[in-house]
């Protein structure tokens, strides 16, 4: 019953009143660890996680874009305050990823939830993104289930008397992983295999694309710091002719115009539900679709979204 009511309050995402934004109230006021993250996915990993025993802040907020990210005057007395760090690493975070990665070298309880994940798994770099992973890893959950136990770890390191609740924690949100990825097989199994073709704004979805069997095509590379160009553009364009696209999707942390600019000289439709890509929407964003209710601003709800949005456009 316990393990139930923990997997509805997962699904859901309530709860959310102990991640705060960064930038409100003072440092430290309720008394309990002060954990900082980074990007929203990883803010709501360390909230499910960490639930009422620690005091969350997130830097980055809902559609934030973590690459181009530009730390604020406050970040730096925030990571110093923190009792603990999480971050996605894979160079994700951009500008700050220096910064993590030398406070890292310096503290202890700095950790890249990524870490966690076997090398194996992850996807080699792409040309724009030379030298480094592809951090996208959240789009496939089973990748996102090999983070929990790092987080699971280095928040019990941190407060030994919560380490059996964050070990429950854990366990439930593995089997709520687990369970999302069996629900969009399903899903996905509604698009014939031939029309499994996703462009978006940005190449953020090839771990969604490998787990889930679609290719994948971007406008702008990994990184969305590297804008398309007017070659890659042509390019896009002749592909999304060549394979009789109908559809093709916008991002929700990426202007735009260079995406619905294409669709224009494609004759396509650019999708009305914008995808999450790097950053998940606002807590509490609760939507309905098939008689079923999630929130867009968890993790659960955003991949919920996603695979709705894109199984809608090209089935």
């Amino acid at each position: 019953m316990q393990m139930m009511k923990l997997l509805g309050l997962l699904v859901m995402g309530l709860g959310l009143s102990c991640c705060r934004p960064a930038e409100e109230g003072a440092v430290g006021e309720s008394g309990k660890p002060l954990v900082v993250t980074t990007a929203t996915m990883v803010t709501d990993l360390v909230r499910v996680i960490g639930g009422e025993r620690i005091e969350l802040r997130g830097l980055m907020g809902p559609g934030v874009d973590p690459h181009n990210y530009q730390p604020r005057i406050g970040d730096s007395g925030l990571l110093d305050d923190a009792d603990a760090v999480f971050y996605c690493g894979l160079h994700l975070e951009g500008k700050l990823q220096d910064s993590l990665e030398k406070l890292a070298q310096r503290r202890e309880h700095v950790h890249a939830v990524t870490d966690g994940i076997p090398k194996e798994k992850l996807l080699a770099p792409q040309e724009d993104f030379e030298g480094h992973y592809d951090p996208h890893v959240w789009g496939d959950p089973a990748l996102w289930v090999d983070t929990v136990d790092l987080v699971v770890k280095g928040l019990s390191a941190l407060d030994p008397d919560g380490a059996e609740e964050f070990a429950t924690r854990g366990t439930a949100y593995k089997e709520a992983l687990r369970e999302l990825r069996s629900w969009a097989d399903a899903r996905v199994a509604e698009v014939p295999e031939e029309k499994r073709v996703l462009v978006t704004s940005h190449d953020a979805f090839f771990y969604f694309g490998k787990g889930f069997g679609f290719d994948v095509r971007g406008l702008q590379g990994v990184s969305t710091v590297s804008a398309g160009g007017l070659r890659d553009r042509a390019e896009l364009v002749s592909y999304i002719k060549g394979r009789g696209l109908r559809t093709i999707f916008a991002e929700t942390s990426v202007d735009p115009k260079a995406i619905a600019a294409v669709a224009g000289e494609a004759g396509v439709t650019v999708s009305k539900e914008h995808l999450f890509s790097d950053a998940m929407g606002e807590p509490g964003d609760v939507v309905e679709f098939g008689g079923e209710q999630y929130d867009r601003g968890t993790y659960l709800g955003m991949i919920k979204h996603n695979v709705n949005a894109i199984v809608e456009g090209l089935k």
